[in-house]
């Protein structure tokens, strides 16, 4: 609030605690008294305070509403500052602009061959990334925006069971909630449910999962930087031809930029030249076009780093496979080094998602006096699943050459933001402790 110098706030009564703590030391530290607007919500009906001298839906019906909207006087002013989520401990304020939101809200429909009047649930919070500009989306089309006050598997699957949800987006840790639900509470889910799914990389044992209890799984890559989804594997009428674990991996890939997109490919990040599209040569994801940040706000250093070479900067290392598919191999900061050897993260938690106890997983690098680094992974399992250390060792040597197995399992709590996405700064700062090197 302080940073983006917000003038007034909105909150939910629910949150009065968080709220009223956050506008004290706004005013205390800062000298800012923000305008406070309480929402009321009917479906709430446990404890919090009012902190605001306004009421959301009092105030809407104290004025008329407005003859028409008035749009934009530019294109390119801001309409939104999305902070970054925090994965890598060091949030930043995205300013993006009409014209980019306008543009991605179409290339999600377009993307989704969405039709007119979808039922849309909001598992996805609106304020990651925009909602992923699906709230623009969804009205353009004429939807229905269903929200729930909790993303939990039997809300999630009793709203859709109650409304015909047929669209929806989540993190890949939400997709997984839902396979594991029982298989009583999608009983009565007879229409097609089509899921969005970005990250990363999400787990290619949630993609098969998801096909195997019907629900239609579109993968989609992206960043607040660039609005959310910014690519999208795209499927294919011959890939229906292939095994379900080869189909897992071509839709596991993040693939080409959206239609509306300017720009999207592998580069050399110290020469920005493009990388050959063999499948094997790791460059840097870059992004630039119409659906990019007007930048980092007073943050000059670091917007100017993300644009170096007139390209944004992703972090994310992959490779562009011969159909000119993207797959990301990991983020930057992530390879694990061992002895020499390269080790995607990545593909060592994707091993670990394969073991059906499994809820959750993030592998970091932990410091070994002779090899440098090892893999260490956190796990969280499935509600009543059991499997000791050495069983999921054993599992992953099953799949993975010797030196990517984990040296070690911790069965312990895994952080995540409020989006569900892992905080792996958090996790390497456990793994540097004294204790993990040997």
């Amino acid at each position: 609030m302080n940073h983006c110098e917000a003038a007034v706030v909105i909150t939910d009564r629910e949150f009065a605690p968080v709220m009223g703590e956050a506008l004290r030391l706004l005013k205390a530290e800062h000298g800012r008294t923000p305008i406070v607007i309480d929402v009321c919500d009917s479906e709430y009906t446990g404890p919090g305070e009012r902190l605001g001298s306004h009421e959301y839906e009092a105030l809407l019906a104290a004025h008329e509403p407005l003859a028409r909207l008035e749009g934009p006087r530019d294109e390119w002013d801001a309409i939104a500052v999305s902070y970054t989520s925090g994965t890598t401990g060091d949030p930043k304020g995205v300013v993006t602009h009409h014209r980019g939101a306008y543009l991605n809200a179409v290339c999600n429909a377009a993307t989704w061959t969405m039709p007119h009047f979808p039922t849309y649930l909001w598992t996805l919070p609106m304020f990651h990334c925009n909602g992923w500009c699906f709230p623009w989306t969804v009205a353009m089309l004429g939807g229905v925006h269903v929200c729930l006050r909790r993303v939990e598997a039997p809300a999630i699957l009793a709203a859709m069971r109650e409304h015909g949800v047929d669209h929806y987006c989540a993190a890949p840790i939400v997709h997984n909630l839902i396979i594991a639900a029982p298989e009583a509470m999608r009983e009565g889910i007879r229409q097609k449910v089509r899921g969005m799914v970005a990250g990363a990389a999400p787990p290619a044992a949630m993609i098969e999962g998801m096909a195997k209890i019907g629900f239609d799984i579109t993968h989609v890559y992206g960043l607040t930087e660039v609005y959310g989804p910014a690519s999208v594997a795209v499927k294919r009428d011959s890939w229906a031809q292939q095994s379900l674990s080869e189909q897992t991996r071509l839709n596991g890939r993040q693939g080409v930029r959206y239609v509306l997109q300017e720009g999207m490919t592998v580069l050399d990040p110290e020469t920005m030249a493009e990388t050959p599209a063999d499948g094997q040569t790791m460059g840097e994801i870059m992004f630039r076009g119409n659906i990019v940040m007007k930048g980092y706000l007073k943050n000059p250093a670091s917007t100017a780093k993300a644009f170096h070479g007139g390209w944004f900067h992703t972090g994310d290392l992959a490779v562009m496979e011969p159909d000119r598919y993207v797959k990301i191999k990991d983020r930057s900061k992530d390879i694990i080094i061992s002895g020499g050897e390269n080790i995607s993260s990545i593909e060592v938690e994707d091993a670990l998602y394969r073991h059906p106890a499994v809820m959750a997983c993030a592998v970091v690098a932990r410091p070994h006096e002779k090899w440098g680094e090892t893999p260490l992974a956190f796990v969280e399992l499935k509600p009543g699943a059991s499997v000791t250390a050495e069983e999921l060792i054993a599992h992953c040597k099953g799949l993975l050459a010797g030196y990517k197995v984990p040296r070690e399992i911790r069965f312990e709590p895994i952080p995540k933001t409020s989006t569900g996405k892992i905080q792996k700064f958090q996790l390497r700062e456990r793994a540097k402790s004294a204790s993990a090197i040997e």
